[in-house]
């Protein structure tokens, strides 16, 4: 897994990524209905802060969102896996 920092990934492509993350199924944010656009802000203000980062997964050959804390666990479990 490698992150990817936000600046290096065209517009587009951001934009892409980001509003496929927030309209996923299983997205909830509460009992108040969110639009789209609120979702975009927010997220993108979590990848500025680094709260969320875009991680690619090099045997999957996809990028996702996840959280700071989420990409380290998978990164410690990982290493945990590997042989020494």
């Amino acid at each position: 897994m490698i992150v990817i920092p936000p600046e290096q990934l065209p517009p587009e492509t951001l934009q892409a990524l980001i509003e496929e993350f927030v309209t996923r199924d299983g997205t909830d944010y509460g009992e108040q209905e969110v639009d789209l656009a609120t979702k975009v802000t927010q997220l993108r203000e979590q990848l500025r802060r680094k709260q969320v980062l875009i991680v690619y997964d090099l045997g999957a050959e996809q990028a996702n969102l996840m959280t700071r804390e989420t990409y380290q666990q998978q990164v410690e479990q990982l290493q945990a896996q590997a042989p020494d």
